[in-house]
């Protein structure tokens, strides 16, 4: 058994396969998956798992060079999410941020239900 904090092995080999500037989205339930873009759908009832619960035991694992998330979220959100370790942080207007989940290698749907509880998360190096 591993010894990290994720065990979902679709979301672990996920990671463990990301590149350099890869794009991982992690989101709230309503967040829209374009066609052809994978999902790795987690997602049980409303508000499980929670979004900051995901993105922990992401950040456990991956990496991240920089992020971005919507400007219209929440003050605490966004403060939330400036705490964790995600590199170079930015905002954009949602829909600019839906039309980049396009490029993603995969989105993570979680229960979350907070309005525009998403991020983009772009992988780094270890090295």
């Amino acid at each position: 058994m591993k010894r990290t904090p994720l065990l979902h092995s679709e979301l672990s080999g996920l990671v463990a396969a990301m590149g350099h500037g890869d794009l991982l989205v992690i989101g709230d339930a309503g967040l829209p998956v374009p066609p052809g873009v994978r999902c790795i759908d987690l997602a049980v009832t409303r508000g499980v798992p929670r979004f900051f619960d995901v993105l922990d035991a992401v950040l456990a694992e991956l990496t991240v060079e920089r992020s971005a998330w919507a400007s219209e979220a929440s003050a605490g959100l966004a403060r939330d999410l400036r705490a964790r370790a995600l590199g170079q942080t930015g905002t954009v207007d949602h829909d600019t941020f839906k039309a980049l989940t396009r490029d993603a290698r995969a989105i993570v749907r979680t229960g979350e239900c907070t309005p525009y509880a998403n991020v983009a998360l772009w992988s780094g190096v270890a090295f």
